[in-house]
């Protein structure tokens, strides 16, 4: 039997170390498709949409570091996928998109679902090429491999369904070792090096601000600490890389960060930023006399959010590697020591506001975050959607033992969670994933809940369902305005969940949570746990402004004036009675 140009693209993806594609099947990918059927060894994952196959995965690249491969068919099949490959590319992850195109002989006549994806997703991308014939099949096909692992993003290849079935162009497979490409270790030179130390050795307080770039290198960040007696403050990316095991670790900073954490990086001397584009502005030191030290692995973001004294090209383990001998031992442990003992203090408060009260409804939505990560094991993996599930993710949800956590932290779309939880469980059948929702990110892509149940993965769902867009609500109320368009119509996802073919346990009381957590945990195969929780519950940022005090004043007085008395009670009574 003749081999086709889409069993040499799908070969090629087999010694790239592919496992899985995720996708929506369509005419335009049937070539695809059966060249997956005959094979055996690369699974198709059948998804409920494109945009959910796309995060799908983006998660298991994330947690692998691996190639993970999406598809979908012509035309708004493949233009589905483009939200999802933001999100991908943003965060860096190692993704290859085939987006397949109408019969080559019709481009450019307007023809049935005719769309243009080499322009569509060239800004989502480091790689994306049209394939117009047979022979450029295996070379495009190298490329875009190497190009989304050694470059760390996405590659897009656009294939028409008639060059797919075409016969291949027969030449000489590439080995797997020439595929299995590594991302680039990038070493400064060592007067780099001395600059970084001959700052960090003039003494002062120092404080560690750490992000996604700190993969591998949790070890060398404690050993840095230790070496400086600083504080490590993480942002959002950073948290699943140096939280864990880190006796120096005083939090997050940023919107959902805690204060411990901000106030770390205000008091301090020497801001030592490694591997973040951490992007929020306010929340950098605003002293003139603060010197900032930025590593990263691109040039690019040097400075980008605040001004840098000595920037260092380099990836963070090795850099921080070379640089411990060049440090002397700091001996002043003051500014650790203040900073640890009030991440203890808000710690506390953290865990206080996650203690539920028998009868008292609704549910604070503190308490099923952190009923979750005190039952669920050390290496279980946390997918959060944007909004306030990543704030209880954020907060609650430990890194300890082997824990990820998985969101769209970068690109902030909604809808994620439950599509990368797909993408999480597929790569570690074996490891527990939970995932955080809210309401309105939820129903976004639910239509993916049938996807789950169809291939039996043993997702556990947690819907924080308050009938409301919670986050943006509280943004319109701290500009001072009434919250518009944020309500959403109250829905009984638990029962939902069971019309579905899955088991649905809906928790309205605090005195439900720890047992309903357990059971859902317990349960083999997918269960959604339907928390019904407070809309009125405030996020409290480390920092508040005068005009974010002044807009929620305004916010209250416009309230009463528009009769809306019993939100305001509500809001009270949520967040003062403690």
């Amino acid at each position: 039997m003749k081999r086709t140009a889409a069993d040499q693209f799908v070969e090629i993806l087999a010694l790239a170390g592919v496992k899985r594609i995720y996708g929506v099947v369509g005419d335009s990918l049937n070539a695809i498709t059966e060249a997956l059927r005959k094979r055996g060894d690369i699974e198709w994952v059948s998804m409920r949409s494109e945009e959910a196959a796309a995060f799908a995965a983006g998660a298991e690249a994330h947690l692998t570091g691996k190639l993970a491969v999406c598809a979908g068919s012509c035309g708004p099949g493949n233009t589905h996928l483009i939200n999802g490959l933001y999100d991908c590319h943003r965060s860096r992850v190692p993704v290859l998109a085939i987006a397949a195109q109408i019969p080559s002989v019709e481009l450019g006549t307007g023809y049935f679902q005719e769309t243009h994806p080499e322009n569509l997703f060239r800004e989502c991308s480091h790689y994306c090429e049209l394939i117009s014939a047979p022979n450029q099949m295996q070379r495009t096909a190298e490329i875009a491999v190497r190009s989304a692992l050694g470059k760390r993003g996405v590659s897009v290849v656009v294939i028409p369904g008639d060059i797919a079935q075409q016969k291949e162009e027969e030449a000489r497979p590439p080995t797997p070792e020439s595929l299995r490409l590594s991302a680039p270790v990038v070493m400064p030179p060592a007067a780099s090096l001395e600059q970084m130390a001959a700052l960090l050795n003039a003494g002062g307080r120092v404080t560690l601000l750490c992000g996604a770039g700190c993969e591998d290198a949790g070890p060398q960040v404690v050993e840095l600490a230790r070496r400086l007696q600083a504080p490590v403050v993480s942002a959002l990316r950073g948290k699943e890389h140096v939280e864990k095991d880190n006796p120096h670790f005083v939090g997050l900073t940023g919107l959902i960060g805690y204060a411990s954490g901000y106030w770390a990086m205000i008091d301090c001397d020497v801001l030592l930023m490694l591997g973040t584009d951490f992007p929020y502005r306010q929340f950098y030191p605003d002293r003139e006399d603060t010197r900032v030290i930025q590593v990263d692995v691109r040039p690019e973001n040097i400075g980008k959010r605040t001004r840098v004294d000595v920037g260092v090209v380099g990836s963070v383990a090795p850099t921080l590697q070379a640089l411990l001998p060049r440090l002397e031992a700091n001996r002043d442990t003051k500014h650790l020591e203040r900073a640890l003992e009030h991440y203890r203090k808000t710690r506390e408060e953290l865990d206080a506001l996650g203690q539920g009260t028998v009868g008292r409804k609704p549910i604070h939505p503190p308490q099923v975050a952190r009923a979750f990560d005190l039952q669920a094991s050390d290496d279980a993996i946390f997918t959060c959607d944007v909004g306030l599930p990543t704030v209880w993710a954020a907060r609650y949800a430990t890194m300890k033992g082997g824990r990820r956590l998985v969101g769209s932290f970068n690109h902030g779309s909604m809808a994620s969670a439950l599509a990368q939880a797909i993408g999480a469980q597929k790569a570690f059948p074996d490891r527990q994933v939970i995932s955080f929702s809210g309401d309105g990110g939820f129903t976004m892509l639910m239509g993916d809940v049938l996807t789950l149940v169809q291939l039996e993965l043993p997702i556990k769902i947690v819907v924080f369902n308050n009938s409301s867009l919670g986050f943006v609500a509280m943004e319109q109320q701290v500009g001072g305005m009434l919250d518009v368009g944020t309500a959403m119509h109250p829905t009984n996802f638990a029962a939902l969940a069971e019309a579905l073919g899955m088991k649905g346990l809906r928790v309205e009381d605090p005195s439900q949570v720890d047992e309903a957590v357990q059971q859902a945990l317990a349960t083999p195969g997918p269960v959604l746990v339907d928390a019904v929780v407070s809309k009125a519950e405030l996020v409290m940022p480390p920092r508040i402004t005068v005009a974010m005090a002044a807009g929620f004043t305004l916010f209250g007085i416009k309230a009463l004036l528009n009769g809306r008395t019993n939100e305001v009670l509500e809001l009270a009574r949520t967040n003062l009675w403690r």
